[in-house]
């Protein structure tokens, strides 16, 4: 239509300037013979110059004409390129021909009541990682003559790093794991924690004395030199600074850090850009950078241990429940989390929508009594039994029924299977201990099983939220 009129109005100005000019033509032509046969000749050019000038407006008439047409077919163009766009997108995500309008629409209700649209949480955490790692490049040169535990480059952890978490933009806390290496001359031994009653496996970090007389470096050997003769000639023992008794100190640890990071800011290329505030954590280190627009980053950088050459690292994290004591390091499986996400996403087809429903589901539960662990092992677990080529946009309401209805069953089987225990579609590349693969699956809803009367309440709960999630517009 839009074309129809732009031609019809191009006509309308060609037949007006063709009447025009032709009369005038012709008014000049009668005049210039007037001219010649009774005027002088100054005014014969003068007549030759009139007759000159309307051929010229005629000639810029179909000037003009010729662009018209050539926005007509520019628009033509752009309007061909659009439609390709939207072919190219509507193949891309895979969606049937015969798709239901009602659907889509309650997509865009989902979407727009929680708020899926998943803040750029990739490109901050990568700016998160490449300041942490000049700030661990900075602790590097400074306690290279220590013997401080060597700090590794950092893992980011958590659901602001895996691209799902549920909170606002401006309240996101990127959680980075700092892998702690023992220094020259130590060893970490691993030990089962017998001190206190946790709910999840806890241990101690032992730290023992290594011989270091055959190797060529200029240190003394703890083990085969005097004590007066290393107070003398070598700086502080580590089981002296951040230790308490044989055994690594978190507390200590989280103390010497934010230390560092205060004193040493104005060292690292960023500290020009970014303002850093330590505040206050007792067993992590937890900063809170702003730009000089006002904009702020909040980072936890967590301390870990590795166990062996696994992904199950020990944090100094502790849980929500209980804050356990300062030699008492947590089991963590954070980093073979985000290690089975990153596979998914590597595996999965463009504009998956897992992400998404993790992020709408955790919304819905936050604030119930509701574990945001138990969600995420629930669509861990779905995503290695659902073919990831059904986790597409046009699915996003279907793969949420199918996470709440699987959360329902686990809660009337008062089971709901670990994920990295016993699973046999674990992928290769995520790195267990051995005794992992063989144990039989931890169930994180043996508490309901103890005890009815929670089940029953947990199941009723249930039930209100998933009443809210379809009807509480």
């Amino acid at each position: 239509m839009v074309f129809l009129l732009l031609f019809w109005l191009v006509l309308q100005i060609y037949n007006y300037i063709s009447v025009y000019l032709n009369e005038d033509l012709n008014q000049q032509r009668t005049w210039m013979l007037q001219e010649l046969a009774h005027g002088t000749m100054e005014q014969s050019v003068r007549s030759w110059g009139a007759v000159l000038w309307a051929a010229l407006q005629q000639q810029l008439f179909w000037a003009i004409a010729g662009i018209l047409v050539l926005l007509l077919v520019l628009c033509w163009w752009l309007r061909k390129r659009t439609c390709e766009v939207d072919n190219s997108r509507d193949s891309e995500s895979e969606e049937s021909e015969e798709e239901n309008p009602a659907e889509m629409n309650m997509i865009w209700i989902f979407s727009r009541r929680f708020q899926l649209s998943v803040p750029k949480l990739a490109s901050r955490r990568r700016v998160v990682q490449e300041l942490l790692s000049d700030l661990l490049n900075v602790s590097h040169r400074l306690f290279s003559d220590s013997f401080f535990p060597v700090l590794e480059p950092v893992i980011g952890v958590g659901s602001a790093c895996e691209g799902w978490s549920p909170q606002k933009e401006e309240d996101v806390v990127y959680c980075m794991f700092v892998p702690l290496k023992p220094p020259p001359g130590y060893a970490f031994h691993l030990e089962p924690d017998t001190t206190g009653d946790m709910p999840q496996t806890s241990m101690r970090v032992h730290v023992e004395l290594v011989c270091t007389c055959t190797r060529k470096q200029n240190m003394l050997c703890f083990l085969h030199h005097s004590e007066e003769e290393l107070k003398r000639n070598q700086v502080a023992s580590l089981l002296h600074t951040l230790c308490t008794g044989p055994y690594l100190d978190v507390e200590k640890i989280a103390l010497w850090f934010q230390t560092f990071v205060i004193s040493a800011w104005s060292m690292v290329p960023q500290s020009r850009h970014y303002e850093v505030q330590v505040l206050p954590s007792s067993r992590s280190c937890k900063m809170k950078l702003t730009k000089a627009s006002g904009r702020s980053l909040f980072v936890e950088m967590v301390f870990s241990v590795q166990q062996g050459d696994s992904d199950i690292f020990l944090s100094s994290q502790p849980t929500e429940a209980q804050l356990p004591p300062s030699t008492t390091w947590l089991e963590t499986f954070a980093v073979a989390e985000a290690k089975f996400f990153r596979h998914v996403a590597r595996q999965a087809p463009p504009h998956s929508c897992h992400l998404k429903c993790l992020r709408l589901c955790a919304r819905l539960l936050e604030g119930s009594g509701f574990s945001i662990y138990a969600l995420k092992t629930t669509v861990m677990h779905l995503l290695t039994l659902i073919p990831l080529s059904e986790w597409q946009h046009g699915y996003l309401l279907l793969r949420v029924d199918d996470i709440m209805r699987y959360l329902r069953c686990c809660l009337e089987e008062k089971c709901l299977k670990h994920f990295f225990f016993g699973n046999e579609d674990m992928p290769e590349e995520i790195s267990l201990p051995p005794a992992f693969q063989k144990a039989q699956p931890l169930n994180l809803f043996q508490h309901l099983a103890q005890d009815p009367a929670a089940q029953t309440e947990a199941m009723q709960e249930f039930d209100e939220l998933n009443h809210h999630l379809y009807f509480g517009f």
